[in-house]
């Protein structure tokens, strides 16, 4: 199985903002803090990759959004996971899992 790096790319993000989205409902920078803490800030997600994936993730059904008022009082976009997009996280983690071993594999030089 061949993977791109575009492929890669977005779908570690997608992985990041399912995952991101697990505990509560957010809005996009809660969004990208929350992956930042998750990854020891190593990923820092910028709003010209978010929305877009954000719009994609909700596209494919795996989030819903609905209009609210964040911690500073302003209207913000929240996302939520979708059933779907519970089960779609689950999926991925087990894909993502694989791949990271393979990646360790190679790195390592290891069978």
């Amino acid at each position: 199985m061949g993977i791109h790096r575009n492929d890669l790319l977005q779908g570690t993000l997608d992985l990041f903002i399912l995952r991101a989205l697990l505990v509560e409902p957010q809005h996009g920078w809660g969004i990208a803090r929350r992956i930042r803490q998750m990854t020891r800030d190593i990923f820092d997600v910028k709003p010209g990759s978010m929305f877009p994936a954000l719009k994609r993730l909700e596209e494919r059904g795996w989030l819903a959004s609905s209009w609210a008022h964040s911690e500073n009082g302003r209207r913000a976009k929240f996302y939520r996971l979708t059933r779907h997009g519970r089960k779609h996280a689950g999926d991925e983690v087990d894909n993502c899992r694989r791949v990271a071993a393979a990646i360790n594999w190679a790195i390592e030089g290891t069978s």
